[in-house]
């Protein structure tokens, strides 16, 4: 989350006009004289402000709405300056690559404040469409018409598409925030929109802010922000600066059929270590020279950053992300830190103290309590956990300082202390009240070293114990089943004499723990694998052995890709097809597992920009050939068209897989849960790389649980990776459970993982994988979510409706909790409406998780909107210092609002038609 995002209330002044400040700089320097050409014509008053001369949030004092248009790239501080700026009320329309040449860090900063980023720009104009809607109601249909733009992606929970591109998917052409708004082309150019159309939705977007001020009014100058032309000129920046971008000055942000190159890092690829462009429109002519590319299965991204203590200088980028990285360290352990002291019911605290103590042995913490002026002297109570939050906040109020002083080694060495302090402060050994999916993969390796099922029992007693509450047990690996099948062409040769999946049924049904059978779907064998049983590195598994028909092919003719391990199975082949559906029948038939997990459902990792291409087995080439008249073999990436049509056909194999195996789940056993494991690339990407669409699965209704890989060192780039999923609104009612990889990863880093997944809308997390389940982590899980706690709290995709009760009722106790100690900052009157309003909700939760039915559901959505509605008003004050706190809250009220879909397609409309079918 961003580290000072307030979640302020939005309503227009109706007493104040706007004070509207536009800033220029080096980036629309060139595009200026059409920039004021267009101001002159609104009669809007404006001041110019100077972003060269922009070093802290004071320099913007006196404006009430800043225009940033075409802006591409800020420094450190005056990113900063804009953030503490909007913090205190700012509001930005900002338009076209903003910021796409800043460094990294803020970059990134950027995008979490701003709730979106530029992605690419369209090499056509094309239509736009309004998204009017009850939340967006100053959007009108007058605002339509044709622009040459780009795609503006959302990074925000409260990010809404305020227009699309009337193209393929319906990408976002405006983004707004309850305190932005982002047009998705460079406005004020001419070769962009048109003047009419420019000021159209500037006028609109002002009037979310407040009363347009009537023409001839004075302009609002004041301080940094000055009387239009009363600056001396400015030079263009450079075109090549900051590593590149489209050209400057055409509407579509480069020339026509390019795509800018902007180095935005990809927030969401598992190489977060490496810059990635944005997928083109036209690929380039592949290199067979390349290297091969890497495997995405054995990636793992690199922590953020990796300071040392000394005085080696630390870059801007770094400072940013440091500076980032401690603040949202501080609101993790606060909100851990709440939840826990709200489940102790034997809480005594101390009068007229701000905290609290049981019996002089525990000490409840002061959440969320305003920064304090940093000093010279130590904090007094440095040995306290308040101390600790204390010193942690004046360590990110110098850190700047420090840096701009180039006192690098004192502002590492004070980073670095208050991170560790701050992981100490974690409470591992307080129960949490959590209604969320606890799982973990148990991996093939773990099963067969267990070897018996009295050596799997003890893997389940360890699982229980922590607080797991569903296993991903893997049954189809590299080809074999785990166990004796009649489908399969053979069981893995190391489990053989018995069968580690009924074992695994029953143990788990024991322990009231849920046992899905996660199964490797097109990945047919593995390199890897093979050295373990003793077979040629180049067998393909028992499956391809068998039938060799059934095999794919990259461009090369090979089975295996470059670089990679696994042989991989032709999705367009109607026998593979067949094969799989019947093996997955078995399982879900014989066993009576509680869900199946389809795994590796896609392609092999591939690069078309390398030439290195995957898909090219025998029924797809015939059957392409057969569609489309020309073999796909023959295909380059720089056929546009036919280049498309290949994609789509590859893409298409995996989409229609999905939806089959899903009907035959849903015919077999309606109430089973199917999930999906999968990467995380934005889409165009990910179709290029791996032919995987699942936010298609998702929507389609095809998948119940989406669980994708977000492997990574530390929780900076584990946010950056798994946040976007987390608040992809583009799902429907589906739930999400990033993966952790506890491989090399220490435990207090996975604990902040999980805490990191615990503040956002989510269905709960997954630990890969059971191999890598130390007993460190285990003793905290033990102490924390195990059984020796309280009663489980139900699971979200087995009872969506409880779940959701719970989770309100966990919210209640945290806010109770807060006005006992006098730490909930809200007025009287908003105190009164907020506990009548919140009661009246978790009435109709508990009314609903009770009598499951249409009407109770209706009744639910209804207060919950009614408590949405004004949720912003009452925290209004207790947001301005502790503003991740609230977005916190507000993510879990939002969860709700999932569970509450989720549970309408999965206990309502599919108990409802497996009743019809009956």
């Amino acid at each position: 989350m961003p580290f000072s995002f307030a979640l302020l209330p939005f309503a227009p002044a109706e007493a104040q006009a706007i004070r509207l400040g536009v800033v220029r700089s080096p980036d629309n320097a060139t595009q200026w004289s059409g920039i004021t050409t267009r101001l002159g014509e609104s009669g809007l008053p404006y001041c110019v402000v100077d972003l060269q001369k922009v070093q802290n949030a004071a320099d913007l004092n006196g404006i009430s709405v800043l225009f940033l248009p075409n802006v591409e790239s800020l420094t450190q501080e005056q990113a900063i300056a804009l953030e503490g700026w909007m913090s205190k009320g700012g509001r930005a329309i900002v338009s076209g690559p903003m910021g796409n040449l800043s460094p990294p860090g803020v970059r990134q900063m950027l995008r979490s404040l701003l709730g979106a980023y530029w992605a690419f720009p369209l090499s056509e104009p094309e239509a736009l469409q309004p998204m009017r809607t009850r939340t967006q109601e100053w959007v009108r249909q007058e605002l339509s018409g044709t622009i040459h733009g780009g795609v503006v992606i959302p990074t925000g929970l409260n990010s809404q598409a305020a227009a699309t591109w009337t193209i393929s998917d319906s990408p976002p052409a405006v983004v707004t925030t309850n305190r932005t708004t982002f047009f998705g082309w460079r406005w004020g150019v001419n070769t962009a929109a048109s003047s009419q159309l420019d000021l159209a939705w500037l006028k609109a977007a002002l009037t979310r802010y407040g009363n347009i001020a009537q023409a001839g009014t004075a302009p609002p100058t004041t301080g940094n922000c000055v009387a239009p032309g009363a600056l001396p000129s400015v030079a263009a920046a450079p075109a090549n600066r900051g590593g590149g971008a489209g050209e400057r000055g055409s509407g579509g942000g480069g020339a026509r059929g390019r795509v800018s190159q902007s180095p935005a890092p990809n927030r969401q690829s598992p190489v977060a270590s490496r810059p990635s462009a944005v997928p083109s429109r036209q690929s380039p002519p592949p290199s067979r020279q390349s290297p091969p590319p890497t495997d995405p299965t054995e990636r793992v991204a690199t922590a953020a950053i990796r300071p040392k203590p000394g005085g080696e200088p630390i870059a801007a980028k770094d400072a940013i992300v440091m500076r980032q990285e401690l603040a949202n360290l501080i609101g993790r352990v606060e909100s851990a830190l709440l939840a826990a002291n709200a489940v102790n019911p034997n809480v005594a605290r101390e009068p007229g103290s701000g905290g609290a103590l049981e019996a002089g042995k525990k000490e409840t913490i002061p959440i969320g309590s305003a920064p304090t002026v940093a000093s010279a002297s130590p904090v007094s109570t440095q040995n306290t956990a308040l101390g600790t939050l204390q010193k942690a906040r004046e360590v990110l109020q110098t850190f700047p300082q420090l840096i701009a002083k180039r006192d690098y080694a004192t502002a590492r060495s004070q980073w670095l202390q208050a991170r560790q302090s701050l992981w100490n402060l974690y409470p591992t050994d307080q129960p949490i009240a959590q209604s969320e999916v606890r799982a973990i993969w148990l991996d093939r390796g773990s099963i067969v070293q267990a070897g018996s099922e009295r050596g799997l029992a003890r893997l389940f007693d360890r699982l229980v114990q922590a607080g797991i509450n569903t296993v991903f047990f893997e049954t189809v690996n590299a080809g074999y089943t785990i166990y004796p099948s009649r489908v399969a062409p053979e069981q893995n040769p190391l489990t053989k004499g018995w069968d580690p999946l009924a074992s695994a049924v029953k143990l788990a049904r024991e322990r009231g723990i849920e046992l899905h059978a996660w199964v490797w779907t097109f990945a047919a064998g593995n390199q890897r694998h093979n050295a373990i049983l003793n077979q040629p590195p180049n067998y393909p598994g028992p499956i391809i052995s068998a039938h060799p028909d059934w095999a794919n092919y990259d461009n090369q003719g090979r089975m295996i890709p470059a670089g990679q391990t696994k042989p991989f199975l032709d999705p367009a082949n109607p026998e593979v097809r067949r094969y799989l559906l019947k093996l997955f029948e078995e399982i879900i038939t014989r066993y009576n597992v509680d869900g199946l997990q389809i795994d590796y459902i896609r392609y092999p990792f591939q690069d078309p920009s390398r030439g290195a291409v995957y898909g090219y087995g025998k029924a797809a080439r015939q059957l392409f050939q057969q569609i489309n008249k020309i073999d796909p073999i023959k295909i380059s990436p720089s056929n546009r068209p036919l280049w498309q049509k290949w994609t789509e056909f590859r893409t298409n194999q995996i989409n229609s897989f999905v939806a089959e195996v899903s009907q035959m789940v849903r015919e077999r056993r309606p109430n089973l849960i199917l999930s999906a494991a999968v990467f995380g690339y934005p889409l165009q990407e990910r179709i290029q790389k791996l032919q995987q669409n699942w936010e298609l699965w998702a929507r389609r209704g095809d998948v119940d649980l989406i669980v994708p890989m977000a492997y990574a060192q530390d929780t900076n780039r584990f946010a950056q990776l798994a946040q976007p999923w987390l608040n992809n609104q583009d799902i429907g009612a589906t739930l999400v459970l990033p993966g952790i990889l506890l491989l090399n990863l220490p435990e207090i880093n996975a604990i902040d993982q999980i805490q990191f997944i615990r503040d956002l809308p989510n269905g709960g997390y997954s630990l890969f994988a059971f191999e890598h389940f130390g007993n460190q982590l285990h003793y905290i899980l033990s102490r924390t979510q195990g059984t020796a706690q309280p009663p489980r709290e139900p699971i979200p995709y087995r009872q969506p409706f409880a779940a959701a009760a719970s989770s309100f009722a966990a919210l209640q106790r945290e806010w109770a909790f807060l006005l006992q100690i006098n730490q909930l900052q809200m007025t009287e009157s908003g105190r009164s409406s907020f506990n009548t309003k919140g009661a009246a909700l978790a009435t109709a939760l508990d009314r609903l998780a009770q009598q499951p039915n249409a009407n109770n559901l209706a009744a639910a959505r209804n207060s919950l909107r009614e408590f949405r509605a004004q949720f912003g008003i009452w925290m209004s004050q207790h947001s301005t210092q502790n503003s991740y706190q609230v977005q916190t809250w507000n993510n879990r009220i939002v969860s709700l609002e999932k569970l509450l879909n989720y549970g309408e397609r999965v206990v309502l409309k599919r108990q409802n038609s497996s009743a019809a079918q009956r």
